[in-house]
């Protein structure tokens, strides 16, 4: 192995990228998913053309962006798989999943489109694919015990999440209907129970 295949790259490119993550979260957070990359790069000191250097598209930038805020994902994943009911487990999983999905305005458009689309050369769709794996680590377990229907898929469940993170971001949602949203899809994954009891 050559010296050249092994060098790191330059403090400076280093830290240009650092810089671009930090300003496009915080432009992210302000303005939704589809603010300017010019706007960006001129608050981040740069030109456009370093930035896009780096993230040579908004799906990349986004993409590395969501990679940043990950941690606190895979904490509450963590969280959520000590739980001993399976079912409690999933709902709680599901939950964490809807806050993640709407950190930023605009959010889960772009997701739900990669997954729909399942394109090798999406950034997004990676990320989509692991969510969706780490939503079946609780699906598995509930329809194991009978409390989530054998029919029901990760994806289902993580386009679901996507699209209650989209109605959550909407102006005009009450909490009212968004927690009708929320048990409406919980009616739809959970396994009917038999009513067992005896009528007079």
């Amino acid at each position: 192995m050559t010296p050249e295949t092994t060098r790191k790259p330059r403090a400076d490119v280093l830290r240009n990228r650092a810089l671009i993550l930090e300003t496009a979260q915080l432009h992210f957070l302000q303005q939704g998913v589809n603010t300017s990359l010019d706007a960006i790069a001129k608050e981040a000191g740069i030109g456009p053309g370093t930035l896009y250097r780096h993230f040579p598209t908004r799906e990349a930038l986004l993409a590395a962006v969501l990679q940043t805020r990950s941690e606190e994902l895979a904490q509450r994943h963590a969280e959520a798989a000590r739980l001993s009911d399976p079912s409690e487990a999933l709902q709680v999983w599901l939950s964490a999943l809807e806050e993640y999905l709407s950190s930023f305005s605009g959010l889960p458009e772009p997701l739900m489109a990669a997954a729909r689309a399942s394109e090798a050369d999406n950034p997004l769709t990676l990320p989509c694919t692991e969510l969706t794996e780490m939503t079946e680590d609780f699906l598995a377990p509930a329809q194991r015990s009978g409390a989530a229907r054998p029919d029901v898929t990760g994806r289902d469940l993580f386009m679901a999440a996507a699209a209650l993170a989209w109605v959550r971001g909407a102006d005009s949602t009450e909490g009212a209907s968004l927690a009708g949203l929320r048990r409406l899809v919980a009616e739809g994954y959970r396994q009917p129970t038999l009513d067992t009891g005896e009528t007079a």
